[in-house]
């Protein structure tokens, strides 16, 4: 992806907003302070299976997409933008922003264990009351489709793989035996009937 003048973000004022000590910090920029009055539809988009585009081509550098992933936000009306202190860019999200590719388990099986996730872009969010798991279930396929919250209102899509390994630790909901979830940080999670 390259910047012409006008068109999107100057990648100089970018990278000094997101790496203002010229690299990757575990401090997120403050992008939910940031409310810049332009915004710019450029033809970002994220698929599905977590690739990122720009104007129909797949952005194939990890490290600019990791460096994008970080001024990621979903505002109130739903639209996801990259957002710098100058201006908004319009993201197309077909799915979630996130694919999460590799899940932790930490503790003893029961409320007090922790479940953790990683995503594809190096994001960890460890799920609990602050950071939900929730499985929506296609109403005609019946194929579910589980989401875990990772920051302000973005999600990652949990991978087959990963998804098969969190329904290997279902038990019975607390009070109901005929649905089954899993605990992380002492909230339950529900993630279907049992078959």
């Amino acid at each position: 992806m390259t910047s012409s003048p006008g068109t999107i973000l100057s990648v100089e004022e970018t990278l000094k907003a997101i790496l203002p000590e010229g690299k990757f910090g575990a401090e997120l920029p403050p992008v939910e302070k940031w409310n810049p009055e332009t915004v710019r539809n450029i033809g970002m988009e994220i698929r599905a299976d977590g690739s990122w585009w720009h104007e129909g081509g797949e952005i194939k550098r990890d490290r600019l997409v990791k460096l994008f992933a970080r001024i990621l936000r979903k505002d109130a009306d739903g639209q996801t933008y990259l957002v710098t202190p100058h201006e908004k860019v319009i993201v197309a999200v077909e799915d979630a922003p996130f694919l999460a590719g590799r899940m932790d388990v930490l503790g003893t099986p029961g409320p007090d264990q922790e479940i953790g996730f990683v995503t594809t872009v190096g994001d960890v969010t460890l799920a609990g009351p602050d950071r939900p798991i929730r499985v929506e279930t296609d109403a005609e396929t019946g194929e579910p489709s589980p989401y875990v919250l990772v920051r302000g209102r973005l999600e990652a899509k949990l991978a087959r793989s990963v998804f098969y390994e969190l329904v290997e630790l279902a038990v019975p909901a607390p009070n109901d035996s005929n649905l089954l979830g899993v605990w992380s940080k002492g909230s339950f999670f529900p993630l279907g009937p049992v078959a």
